[in-house]
């Protein structure tokens, strides 16, 4: 394993987001349950999956590989919060907030993937 998950700040970041994200979704209606709440913890939790299934592999093009997907992910996240303030679930305030530390995780991500180079 060329990387450690446990040392990386991506996915440090990844979990921080997981926990936001199920607070969050505490709040959405019941109806909600199998629905946008569904998706979106689903979409947190591939974030940091995937970074720390990267890490597991033998090279950095697969590391890199994993990370992307975990981009996917981010963005599909981020698209779901919108969603859930069009809703009216999560205020303006909260979507923002969200977006920000989405927006961060991803950037991170990007960054950490240019390093990569086997």
């Amino acid at each position: 394993m060329k990387h450690s998950f446990l040392h990386l700040g991506i996915w440090k970041k990844g979990r921080f987001l997981v926990k936001k994200i199920y607070q969050v979704t505490k709040t959405f209606p019941k109806e909600e349950l199998f629905g946008l709440t569904s998706q979106m913890r689903r979409a947190v939790v591939s974030i940091p999956s995937n970074i720390a299934e990267g890490c597991g592999r033998d090279t950095n093009k697969q590391l890199s590989y994993f990370i992307e997907i975990s981009i996917g992910s981010s963005c599909e996240l981020e698209t779901q919060v919108y969603l859930a303030f069009d809703l009216k679930y999560i205020s303006e305030l909260k979507m923002y907030e969200l977006v920000k530390a989405i927006t961060e995780q991803r950037k991170m991500m990007v960054s950490f993937r240019k390093t990569l180079r086997d």
